[in-house]
């Protein structure tokens, strides 16, 4: 029997429902366990590897303790190796490296044998550095053996100057991520040409990290590596790993351009899964408006965090900030002290920021076991090797079920058996769900939502892409299309040259600098510290006016420091460290144009449309706030100019007879349709591959351009994301969702649970929680959508004439203030 098939008690360690009866022993702490989920142990089963794979590749394989694959590996590696990209889709610590590994050391191998001494290249893309080195290390372990033949290398923004032409010169396989390969690789691709021209194989780690704007821009990054190879005579072929995702195929064909077959059918051994879901109790405090008020998931996490070290539990907490982990690691630092001297140096926090040699020392400290605790934003969420892991809290859900089961399957990658805890925080899609638990265990994980189309992702690609080579009739099938409209919007702007030979760059700066690919493009801001003049980093666009106003509180590397001067002509942030005792969160007006209705369907009265909108943003001013309470201690006007964003939407209206109907009466109807948007916003995350923060959203009792009260949830995003169309077409089960989760919170006028918005610019106000569940009543009772509607490809949001290039930033989500043609002030998040 193989090691990872071995009965949990052979591990030595107590079971997960042990451990979870021994967190739940506390008082109050068995009320707070809302849902237990128990996952059986699986039985793993192999097969033979492709007769194609190096008969030395498999003694290495076999010295590292593998005798034989497991199906799903052997699968992969026989499409790689006969030039078929694959993807391959099963779940956390189920070998997916080894899948790839195997035929990638084969080819590079074959590749040492050729006369001329320079074989075949891989390159290798993870989404986190912590990841790319992770696998380095991993590759040099299991290609040991096979002598200078394999030469893995890292090539990222640690890498030193120095090594970097190495690296070029004789690495022959490169790992990086995205970012690199966009401004570091293919910008440079004349001095890459030799590793180029012998490209085998392109290796996409956690492929399913690659959504919305990202993905997108990552799918144009892919497009114009081809084109490079295409140049230099090669055609790699693309081997993706994914966590388990719908339609991974389909999904990874659109990531990178090429057909791609899919390997879904996990064959891997796992041990059981206690998976919890828990609740945080009520407390004494009250919010906005009176409304009770949870304890944080941060504070529970930090307390249950504690319990499980001191059980000797080795546990990787999970948060959404950088400040959450170091808050958490404190916390529960603090709180072992007073249990045993020895305990608080095995507890630390892991998250972006630190130096290259401070991440990797924190990682061999939990690869070893010296660190029983770490408290770690999502950077060790994707893959890397946290083997030997007893425990996994998720300090509120990740925004897709996707990343849920990619941060629980940290635990238990032994093949022990592990638990699992998703402690909600107190907001709407978290309260449903620990309330929902069939919304977790009983519905397959997302699909994932790109759209390499979008022009405004698409026109900085086709500049970078001309400055590389010219661009020719050739490539307008490979960049897809909207490329011919775009091209000569882009030579009018004066960025591109129009020759006998293409479309030629034409300035003087990096074309590959014109956008971000992890942002919304736009010229970043640079927050420099005022009294030494020291850059502390930078932050995107589109979230400067909200992020890097004057006077708010701004985090960096665990300190705290003020905003002094928003500088916008220059685009520089002075700040100063401090210490408040306070949070700042800007408020804006917004309003909301529609630009084109592209899908509409009938609901009895009301309708539902999916279109094309102008969002307008300002930022009015900002609120200052107690950290522990959330109490609000103040509000500061601000002058900023206003900021507008064309993306796509989804919007729904009703009628007056309808609204008669649900009784409800003309003062209660703005806060009606601001409680259901702030909920309908809340719950869309699990419906779409986004994140709250990825949508906004505006709602109005009487709208110019539709005539109607009016709600419009829309994309963060120039151009759009994919999510508002997403929401169209499971508008009956997200507003079904949004309406119970309103209806089924325990408070009486609305709190964080359900109806309130931690982004609301208008203060949470006006909200009616009765008049909310009767409106969404009204809407869904005579709603005549198909169970299926069709999923037509959504047009861009910017048409011929519309200058791509041009400053759509604007923060993701909407708030109140408004249009005065457009009737009563909007309101929103």
């Amino acid at each position: 029997m193989a090691k990872d098939q071995l009965p949990q008690s052979a591990h030595g360690r107590p079971s997960p429902r042990t451990v979870l009866e021994r967190l739940a022993t506390g008082a109050g702490r068995a009320a707070r366990i809302t849902h237990t989920e128990h996952l059986p142990p699986r039985v793993g089963r192999h097969a033979d590897w492709p007769d194609q794979i190096r008969p030395e590749v498999l003694e290495a394989i076999r010295a590292a303790g593998i005798a034989r694959p497991w199906e799903h590996q052997a699968l992969t590696a026989g499409h790689a190796m006969r030039g078929q990209s694959v993807v391959v889709a099963t779940g956390t610590a189920s070998g997916k490296s080894l899948a790839y590994l195997a035929p990638v050391l084969s080819a590079l191998l074959d590749g040492s044998e050729a006369p001329n001494g320079r074989g075949a290249t891989a390159l290798y893309l993870a989404p986190t550095k912590a990841l790319a080195a992770d696998q380095r290390r991993a590759v040099a372990a299991l290609a040991k053996p096979l002598g200078s033949a394999i030469r893995p290398a890292l090539y990222d923004g640690d890498t030193p100057f120095e090594e970097r032409e190495w690296v070029r010169q004789y690495a022959t396989y490169v790992l990086t991520n995205p970012d690199m390969l966009h401004r570091g690789i293919l910008p440079a691709h004349a001095r890459w040409a030799s590793y180029l021209r012998r490209l085998r194989y392109v290796v996409i780690d956690e492929c399913h990290t690659y959504r919305g704007v990202f993905g997108s821009h990552v799918a144009q990054v892919l497009r114009r590596l081809r084109r490079l190879c295409a140049h230099y005579g090669a055609d790699p072929v693309f081997v993706l790993a994914s966590a388990t995702a719908a339609d991974p195929a389909a999904a990874a064909g659109r990531l990178t351009g090429v057909q791609v077959v899919e390997v879904t059918d996990d064959a891997s051994p796992r041990g059981e899964l206690a998976f919890a879901l828990w609740e945080p109790p009520l407390t004494e405090m009250s919010g906005e408006h009176g409304a009770p008020v949870r304890r944080t998931a941060t504070a529970e996490c930090a307390d249950l965090l504690t319990d499980l070290v001191v059980q000797g539990t080795r546990t990787v907490a999970f948060v959404r900030s950088r400040r959450a982990a170091e808050l958490i690691a404190l916390i529960a630092q603090e709180k072992l002290a007073a249990v045993d001297a020895s305990l608080p140096s095995r507890v630390a926090a892991y998250r972006g920021g630190y130096l290259a040699e401070e991440r990797r020392a924190l990682e061999r400290d939990l690869h070893s076991g010296r660190l029983l605790g770490l408290a770690s934003t999502t950077a060790l969420e994707l893959g890397v090797d946290v083997s030997g892991l007893d425990a996994v809290l998720l300090a509120g859900y990740p925004g897709t079920r996707a990343s849920m089961w990619q941060q629980a399957g940290r635990a238990g990658r032994a093949g022990q058996g592990a638990l699992a805890i998703l402690v909600g925080r107190d907001d709407p899609l978290d309260t449903y769900l620990v309330h929902h638990p069939e919304a977790i265990f009983q519905r397959p994980v997302e699909s994932t939502v790109l759209d390499p189309d979008n022009p405004y992702v698409l026109a900085p690609h086709l500049c970078a892409a001309a400055a590389e080579l010219p661009l020719t009739d050739d490539d307008l099938t490979l960049f897809g299309p909207e490329t011919a409209a775009l091209l000569p919007q882009l030579e009018r702007r004066g960025l591109l040259r129009r020759r006998a030979g293409g479309y030629f760059w034409t300035r003087r700066e990096r074309a590959a600098d014109l956008t971000d690919i992890r942002g919304a493009g736009g010229k970043a801001v640079r927050v420099v510290e005022s009294a030494t003049g020291r850059l502390l980093g930078t932050v995107d666009d589109a979230s400067a006016h909200t992020s890097v106003h004057d006077g708010a509180v701004h985090l960096h590397q665990g300190r705290t420091y003020l905003v002094e001067h928003l500088d916008l002509e220059d685009a520089v942030a002075l700040v100063g460290e401090a210490d408040p005792d306070y949070s700042t969160m800007a408020r804006e007006t917004t309003s909301v144009s529609v630009l084109s209705t592209d899908l509409e369907e009938s609901w009895g009265a009301a309708r539902v449309h999916f279109g094309s909108v102008e969002v307008t943003h300002q930022v009015v001013s900002f609120l200052r706030r107690r950290l522990i309470t959330g109490e609000v201690l103040g509000e500061t006007k601000l002058d900023l100019p206003p900021r507008s964003l064309r993306t796509r939407a989804v919007w729904w209206t009703v009628t007056d007879d309808q609204l008669d109907a649900a009784r409800i009466h003309p003062e209660e109807l703005p806060g009606a349709l601001h409680a259901a948007e702030h909920a309908s916003i809340g719950l869309l995350p699990l419906f779409a591959t986004c994140d709250r923060w990825d949508i906004g959203g505006v709602s109005i009792p009487l709208h110019a351009d539709t005539g109607l009260p009016t709600v419009f949830v829309y994309d963060g995003h120039p151009g759009g994301a994919g999510f508002a169309e997403r929401a169209f077409h499971t508008a009956r089960g997200w507003l079904t969702a949004t309406r119970e989760a309103i209806a089924s919170c325990e408070c009486e006028f609305g709190c964080p649970s359900c109806v309130q918005s931690p982004k609301c610019g208008n203060g949470n106000e006006p909200l009616d929680k009765p008049a909310a569940v009767r409106l969404l009543d009204c809407l869904l009772a005579r709603e005549t959508l198909p169970e299926s509607a069709a999923d037509p490809k959504a047009d861009p949001a910017v048409g011929p004439g519309t200058d791509p290039g041009a400053d759509p930033g604007a923060d993701p989500g909407g708030d109140p203030g408004g249009d005065p043609a457009a009737g009563p002030a909007p309101v929103g998040e």
